[in-house]
């Protein structure tokens, strides 16, 4: 047949072309579709809707070396195209196109056929397939290609493959290395580049590291840094550096080359933020390990990131920092950073990047942590307004360091009362309704450290801060539910927080948590404990248990055994629901109604104190819930009962008595308090004359004891128990107050958990510690310590006893015997 000559400017005819038999239309076809694919994109997408992909596929294995060549450059120029790429992967070229990077194929069949790799090697599982399929010691060996285009196309290859850790981990024994550090000295930058970044991967592995000393590769590197004409090889350059820095052994052989010195020496002149914050980011990288530490220490690494933080870059300056909070784990570096470095910290506090603030106030953190020289530095440079601004940051890590920096300078008195006198609290109330666990729990833990105060405390209820606090409980981490319980803690010292507390839940949430083996935790017992003990009633009504240290005041009220999650009222609350048919609530009100008739010893100095008549000081007594002041004032009384006149005169012991009496007059107005029972104020003063002077203890305790029981019906026979009807009495005192709120002087037949309810009332006021037990079915006692006679000068530990004031008022009953048991459960 004689020769046809087809012109045509169609690509459906060229790629019809593309079955002919004949190689040289082939040929032809694909560098027509070469062309006509180089143009654009527009024009690969319309190659592979006509088919020529398939087609293509077919013909790169073609026995023709030109047919071979110019299809497989189709198919490199095609391959840049996203459509394109998924077509090649479900035909599965792979395997075809590494049979290309045979030695004896032309040096174009390698170009492209790498070109056309590496578009591919993008995908995770096709990286992993070519590498399954030996591509990898081709491309290693294309690495000496006379072509630098090969070399570009197969050094790309391997650096896209050994971004997966296993196939990195493999390949370490091809020798690649002394290929990669061979490719330093070319002359084509891209070339060089990439041989950089392949380095940069490979070396995050330790053997890889090794591999690279032994191959002399670290010299090689600093030989980068000190050309100039390199200078865009030098982030890279460093990258590598900066995974070699990690390794001890490896940045010991640095040093000992001065290697270290040199590229200390090389980063404090240079003046490029890229490589600033590399170089950064590589000490903090390498700073994690103690040794590493040490040695950039020795090699003075400080006076670099010191450096860092003048300069005028953001970036640079977020890395240096997080560089100097590396290196603070080193003891030597910290002092080191602290003396320059903290003045230029707390001055990028007031930078407008979020970003620069949270990595400044995070060194900060690390700086001040045990350092109390660092602390002082920290005030010194005028760092606690800009602390307690930055509590307003928009980024959660920012908040929470710097509540710990304001919590590590609160460790020393002076600045404490400064952050408190800047509101510390009324600040925290927006960190404690974060809802990041770690911002919660830092906010949580400076409650507890600056609400040693008073003052605090009130402000921070005040400013709503005890709700946030309370909800924390729920929380499911455990160092926020830890850090809340703390807070609490502290909180619960003063009354009216601990009531707040224990209206906003807190307290039903403590007792759910320590039921909990999980979340239970010394904090939570410790915070459940010190709201109860500023709300006895309550402790009382929940425990069922009164120490001695729990001091009965005006106020107390007792309502019975509290179900669990039942709420609790108020005696206020309880005092409007009138008469029911529930059992009586007997309270405690030894304190006149109208507070400003009382007795002008309550405004007197402490001179003044001494020249008050004695009935006034023994009724100024009745309002004293605290033992120690108590003791004070009886010890004062009868020391002027028997000294003369000069002994009076001596102001000294009472000096710290009036203040704690007014606060505890101020605390008893704080709440709603029930009618004065003058009938016990009564039975208090009598214990006052009777009681009180007797010598021992243990026969004040006798004495008090049979004072109560006769008080309450006297004593009382056991065999005629069952007749003492002290219920029907009870009931009529009731109906004739027209309440279930019963002064405990109105009752005149009491039993048993009456009588030690009022036995452990006046024996807090006259200085008698005692505990206040429930039992079952209306039974209740007291347990004094006392110590016995010793023989012969012998000195006995103490011993519990519990009081009858029942059966035989004044007998004791150690605790644990027959007796005694038998006495609780009759």
């Amino acid at each position: 047949f004689d020769p046809l000559l087809i012109e045509s400017k169609a690509p459906e005819t060229v790629v019809l072309m593309l079955s002919s038999p004949e190689n040289e239309v082939l040929a032809k076809a694909c560098g027509a579709l070469y062309k006509f694919a180089s143009k654009d994109d527009e024009n690969k997408v319309t190659l592979l809707g006509l088919g020529a992909l398939e087609h293509l596929y077919k013909v790169i294995s073609h026995e023709d070396p030109i047919v071979r060549r110019n299809a497989i450059m189709v198919f490199g120029i095609m391959a840049s195209n996203n459509e394109v790429k998924n077509l090649l992967r479900e035909l599965d070229v792979t395997n075809s196109l590494i049979s290309l990077l045979a030695p004896e194929e032309d040096v174009v069949i390698h170009e492209f056929a790498t070109l056309c790799l590496a578009y591919l090697a993008v995908d995770y599982t096709t990286k992993v397939k070519i590498f399954e399929q030996g591509g990898f010691e081709p491309f290693i060996r294309l690495l000496g290609s006379p072509d630098p285009d090969v070399t570009k196309n197969s050094l790309e290859c391997i650096y896209l493959l050994v971004q997966d850790f296993q196939i990195r981990a493999a390949v370490r024994e091809l020798n690649v290395i002394p290929r990669l550090l061979g490719l330093l000295e070319s002359e084509y930058p891209a070339i060089q580049l990439l041989a950089l970044q392949t380095l940069e991967v490979i070396s995050k592995d330790r053997e890889t590291r090794i591999i690279l000393e032994e191959n002399n590769g670290l010299d090689c590197l600093l030989n980068i840094l000190e050309n100039d004409e390199l200078h865009d090889l030098h982030i890279e350059t460093l990258a590598v550096l900066g995974n070699c820095l990690e390794d001890v052994q490896t940045l010991q052989q640095i040093q000992m080359t001065g290697g270290l010195k040199k590229l200390l020496s090389f980063l404090e002149v240079s003046t490029v933020p890229a490589i600033q914050k590399n170089a950064a980011k590589a000490i903090t990288k390498a700073a994690y390990d103690s040794e590493i530490r040490k040695i950039l220490h020795w090699e003075e690494a400080e006076r670099f990131l010191l450096s860092l933080l003048g300069t005028n870059n953001d970036e640079v300056k977020v890395a240096a920092s997080q560089a100097i909070s590396a290196m603070c784990d080193n003891i030597d570096s910290k002092w080191v950073l602290g003396i320059q470095g903290i003045p230029q910290l707390v001055q990028l506090l007031s930078s407008d990047n979020e970003e620069v603030k949270e990595a400044a106030v995070t060194a900060l953190t690390n700086l001040t942590t045990a350092s109390p020289r660092n602390v002082s530095a920290v005030a010194e440079a005028e760092g606690i307004v800009p602390l307690m601004k930055t509590l307003n940051s928009q980024r959660d890590g920012a908040i929470a360091n710097a509540i710990t920096v304001l919590t590590n300078l609160s460790m020393q008195e002076p600045f404490l009362t400064t952050i408190q006198s800047h509101g510390i609290m009324s600040a925290l109330i927006g960190p404690l309704h974060s809802t990041n666990s770690r911002v919660q729990s830092k906010a949580a833990f400076a409650v507890a450290a600056f609400g040693c105060d008073a003052d605090a405390r009130t402000e921070l209820r005040n400013a709503g801060g005890l709700r946030p606090l309370a909800e924390m409980l729920h929380s499911k981490h455990e160092e926020v539910r830890r850090n809340a319980c703390w807070a609490v803690v502290v909180c619960g010292n003063d009354e009216l927080s601990a009531l707040e507390l224990c209206r906003l839940g807190a307290l039903d949430i403590l007792e759910e948590i320590n039921l909990s083996k999980k979340r239970k935790n010394n904090f939570s017992e410790a915070a459940l404990e010190k709201l109860l003990d500023n709300n006895l009633s309550q402790k009382y009504s929940r425990m069922g248990y009164l120490s001695s240290r729990n001091i009965i005041a005006n106020g107390f009220y007792d309502c019975g055994q509290t179900k669990r999650g039942v709420k609790f009222l108020s005696l206020e609350e309880l005092s409007k629901e009138g008469l029911t048919d529930r059992r009586a609530i007997i309270f405690i009100n030894a304190q006149p109604q109208e507070e400003g008739k009382m007795s002008p010893a309550f405004h007197l100095s402490p001179v003044n104190l001494y020249k008050c008549p004695v009935g006034e000081l023994m009724y100024l007594n009745l309002n004293w819930r605290d033992y120690s002041i108590l003791k004070k004032c009886i010890i004062f009384f009868y020391v002027r009962k028997g000294k003369g006149k000069k002994e009076e005169e001596k102001p000294e012991e009472v000096t710290q008595v009036t203040p704690e009496v007014q606060e505890e007059i101020n605390l008893e107005n704080s709440h709603w308090l029930p009618p004065p029972d003058f009938v016990l104020m009564d039975y208090i003063n009598e214990a006052f004359k009777t009681v009180l002077p007797l010598t021992t203890t243990r026969e004040q305790v006798v004495a008090l004891a049979q004072l109560v029981a006769d008080k309450m019906g006297g004593p009382v026979e056991k065999e005629k128990l069952h007749n003492f009807c002290w219920e029907l009495l009870m009931s009529e005192t009731e109906f004739e107050l027209k309440s279930n709120m019963v002064p405990i002087g109105k009752i005149k037949k009491g039993t048993f958990y009456h009588r030690a309810l009022l036995f452990k009332v006046i024996a807090d006021r006259i200085g008698i510690g005692c505990t206040l037990v429930r039992g079952r079915y209306n039974r209740a006692w007291n347990e004094v310590t006392l110590v016995d006679d010793s023989p012969r000068g012998h000195l006995l530990p103490p011993q519990e006893y519990v009081v009858d004031v029942m059966f035989e008022p004044g007998r004791l009953m150690k605790k644990g015997t027959a007796k005694a048991d038998k006495y609780k459960r009759i």
